[in-house]
């Protein structure tokens, strides 16, 4: 999904309440916010909507009787330790879920975050926004996945290493570039072919 800096500052508290009392009409739908920015999130291309649904509707089919929840855009995830707050494109959740306060729209303990890139907002998922999920220690595995090929790259922390998620060094990388390849999530032990990924997608020349 696209995103613009915005300029305007906000306390984390400022923040929250501001994104509470957005109409929900408005042009720019949410924000993220990193470091006291307001991040603004735009509208999102055919291929972005249908990789995320892909994804989401896959997850849903093989986990609906697992106890997991999936949440597709809206739930926000907050990264306590760096007091910042993203909308993942697809986050998965398997023990009971943990929210900032009582209004359970803000997660803190995903288990596995998918971002699909976009050419505004791949440098960002790839390094300053991936650097503040590391924090989280409940996070498994970050999934990169691309809209304008058949690219999906994942980050998996085996569980060992859940004490120490702050550096890049515990993550394993894997990239998967064929529609025939399979994507294994152990976080969740199940596997989503990129096939399902890339259904009715079609890519540039």
């Amino acid at each position: 999904m696209a995103t613009s800096a915005a300029q305007t500052r906000l306390t984390p508290e400022e923040y929250i309440a501001f994104e509470r009392k957005a109409p929900p009409d408005s042009e720019i739908i949410r924000y993220e916010y990193l470091n006291g920015e307001l991040i603004a999130m735009s509208g999102a291309s055919r291929a972005h909507n249908l990789i995320t649904g892909n994804i989401c509707g896959e997850l849903y089919n093989l986990l609906k009787s697992s106890g997991c929840e999936t949440y597709m855009n809206a739930m926000r995830v907050s990264a306590p330790v760096t007091s910042s707050y993203f909308y993942p494109d697809v986050v998965v959740v398997c023990e009971e879920p943990r929210f900032e306060d009582d209004v359970f729209d803000i997660l803190l303990n995903p288990i596995i975050v998918v971002e699909v890139l976009s050419p505004s907002t791949e440098a960002y998922d790839r390094g300053e926004k991936f650097s503040h999920y590391r924090h989280l220690t409940s996070l498994q595995e970050y999934v990169l996945v691309s809209q304008d090929k058949v690219l999906v790259e994942r980050y998996h922390r085996p569980q060992q290493h859940e004490t120490a998620p702050v550096t890049a060094k515990d993550w394993i990388f894997t990239a998967f570039q064929a529609l025939e390849d399979i994507l294994p999530l152990t976080a969740l032990q199940c596997e989503l072919p990129l096939q399902e990924i890339y259904e009715r997608v079609t890519f540039p020349d």
